[in-house]
Protein backbone atom coordinates (compact mmCIF):
# COMPACT_ATOMS: atom_id res chain seq x y z
CA UNK A 1 0.00 0.00 0.00
CA UNK A 2 3.04 2.33 0.21
CA UNK A 3 3.17 4.94 -2.80
CA UNK A 4 6.59 6.24 -4.72
CA UNK A 5 6.34 10.15 -4.47
CA UNK A 6 9.55 11.70 -6.46
CA UNK A 7 10.74 15.21 -4.30
CA UNK A 8 12.17 17.83 -6.23
CA UNK A 9 14.42 20.86 -5.31
CA UNK A 10 14.20 23.94 -6.66
CA UNK A 11 15.53 27.30 -6.37
CA UNK A 12 13.01 29.80 -5.39
CA UNK A 13 13.31 31.72 -8.95
CA UNK A 14 11.03 32.08 -12.02
CA UNK A 15 10.18 29.44 -14.67
CA UNK A 16 11.55 26.34 -12.42
CA UNK A 17 7.61 25.19 -12.24
CA UNK A 18 7.11 25.55 -16.05
CA UNK A 19 10.82 23.78 -16.71
CA UNK A 20 9.92 20.81 -14.89
CA UNK A 21 6.30 20.47 -16.25
CA UNK A 22 8.00 21.00 -19.76
CA UNK A 23 10.15 17.89 -19.15
CA UNK A 24 7.88 15.23 -17.94
CA UNK A 25 4.95 16.23 -20.51
CA UNK A 26 7.57 16.05 -23.24
CA UNK A 27 8.27 12.66 -21.94
CA UNK A 28 5.19 11.34 -21.49
CA UNK A 29 4.62 11.53 -18.01
CA UNK A 30 1.59 12.86 -16.37
CA UNK A 31 1.21 14.59 -12.55
CA UNK A 32 -1.27 12.92 -10.26
CA UNK A 33 -0.76 14.68 -7.36
CA UNK A 34 1.42 17.51 -6.32
CA UNK A 35 2.58 20.03 -3.50
CA UNK A 36 4.36 22.64 -3.38
CA UNK A 37 6.46 24.06 -0.05
CA UNK A 38 9.08 26.97 0.00
CA UNK A 39 11.58 28.67 1.99
CA UNK A 40 12.91 31.63 1.64
CA UNK A 41 15.66 30.31 -0.40
CA UNK A 42 14.60 26.77 -2.20
CA UNK A 43 10.92 25.21 -2.74
CA UNK A 44 10.05 21.44 -2.52
CA UNK A 45 8.24 20.01 -5.51
CA UNK A 46 6.68 16.71 -4.56
CA UNK A 47 4.90 14.76 -7.20
CA UNK A 48 3.34 11.94 -7.91
CA UNK A 49 3.37 10.49 -11.13
CA UNK A 50 2.40 7.64 -13.54
CA UNK A 51 5.93 6.64 -14.44
CA UNK A 52 7.98 7.57 -11.61
CA UNK A 53 11.45 5.76 -12.44
CA UNK A 54 11.34 7.51 -16.11
CA UNK A 55 9.95 10.99 -14.26
CA UNK A 56 12.85 10.51 -12.11
CA UNK A 57 15.50 9.99 -15.12
CA UNK A 58 14.26 12.99 -17.07
CA UNK A 59 14.29 15.24 -14.47
CA UNK A 60 18.01 14.28 -13.05
CA UNK A 61 19.19 14.16 -17.06
CA UNK A 62 17.98 18.16 -17.11
CA UNK A 63 20.00 19.05 -13.85
CA UNK A 64 17.25 18.84 -10.99
CA UNK A 65 18.04 17.46 -7.47
CA UNK A 66 15.64 14.29 -7.59
CA UNK A 67 14.60 11.95 -4.49
CA UNK A 68 11.91 9.42 -4.14
CA UNK A 69 10.20 8.72 -0.54
CA UNK A 70 7.19 6.68 0.06
CA UNK A 71 3.74 7.69 0.89
CA UNK A 72 0.35 6.40 2.02
CA UNK A 73 -2.59 7.72 -0.27
CA UNK A 74 -6.04 6.90 2.19
CA UNK A 75 -9.54 7.53 0.99
CA UNK A 76 -11.98 9.45 2.56
CA UNK A 77 -15.80 10.58 1.97
CA UNK A 78 -16.06 14.09 0.44
CA UNK A 79 -17.97 15.15 3.08
CA UNK A 80 -17.83 17.66 6.57
CA UNK A 81 -15.82 15.27 8.67
CA UNK A 82 -14.18 12.75 6.23
CA UNK A 83 -10.95 13.79 7.30
CA UNK A 84 -11.56 13.94 11.13
CA UNK A 85 -12.24 10.48 10.95
CA UNK A 86 -9.00 9.66 9.71
CA UNK A 87 -7.16 11.79 11.98
CA UNK A 88 -8.59 10.47 14.73
CA UNK A 89 -7.58 6.99 14.20
CA UNK A 90 -4.32 8.61 13.49
CA UNK A 91 -4.34 10.66 17.07
CA UNK A 92 -5.56 7.66 18.70
CA UNK A 93 -2.40 5.62 17.86
CA UNK A 94 -0.12 8.57 18.16
CA UNK A 95 1.26 8.27 15.22
CA UNK A 96 3.19 11.94 13.89
CA UNK A 97 2.30 12.77 10.26
CA UNK A 98 5.21 14.69 8.77
CA UNK A 99 3.49 16.24 5.96
CA UNK A 100 0.08 15.62 4.29
CA UNK A 101 -1.88 17.12 1.04
CA UNK A 102 -4.64 16.21 -0.57
CA UNK A 103 -7.00 15.92 -4.14
CA UNK A 104 -10.55 15.25 -5.04
CA UNK A 105 -11.26 12.88 -7.89
CA UNK A 106 -15.31 14.19 -7.83
CA UNK A 107 -16.52 16.59 -5.96
CA UNK A 108 -19.24 14.78 -3.60
CA UNK A 109 -17.59 11.41 -4.02
CA UNK A 110 -14.16 10.82 -2.24
CA UNK A 111 -11.09 13.08 -1.71
CA UNK A 112 -7.18 11.03 -1.35
CA UNK A 113 -5.29 12.32 1.31
CA UNK A 114 -1.51 11.61 0.62
CA UNK A 115 0.27 11.04 4.48
CA UNK A 116 4.25 11.48 5.02
CA UNK A 117 4.79 9.73 8.37
CA UNK A 118 7.50 9.08 10.12
CA UNK A 119 6.63 5.66 11.13
CA UNK A 120 4.65 4.27 7.44
CA UNK A 121 4.35 0.31 8.26
CA UNK A 122 2.72 1.36 11.59
CA UNK A 123 0.40 3.72 9.78
CA UNK A 124 -0.20 1.08 7.30
CA UNK A 125 -1.48 -1.12 9.72
CA UNK A 126 -2.95 1.24 11.96
CA UNK A 127 -5.73 2.93 9.44
CA UNK A 128 -5.78 -0.61 7.88
CA UNK A 129 -7.41 -2.10 10.93
CA UNK A 130 -9.40 1.06 11.32
CA UNK A 131 -10.96 -0.47 8.01
CA UNK A 132 -9.49 2.88 6.53
CA UNK A 133 -9.03 2.59 2.59
CA UNK A 134 -5.77 2.47 1.29
CA UNK A 135 -4.97 2.85 -2.37
CA UNK A 136 -2.25 0.46 -3.90
CA UNK A 137 0.48 2.33 -6.09
CA UNK A 138 -0.89 1.30 -8.66
CA UNK A 139 -4.25 2.72 -8.19
CA UNK A 140 -2.88 6.10 -7.56
CA UNK A 141 -0.82 5.93 -10.86
CA UNK A 142 -3.48 4.94 -13.11
CA UNK A 143 -5.72 8.07 -12.13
Amino acid sequence: MKVEQIAIFLENKSGRMADITAILAQNGINIRAMSLADTADFGILRLIVNDTDKARTVLKDSGFTVGTTEVIVVEVGDKPGGLAQVLQVIKDGNLNIEYMYAFTQKSGETGLIIFRFDELDRAIDLLAKAEIRLLSGDEVYAI
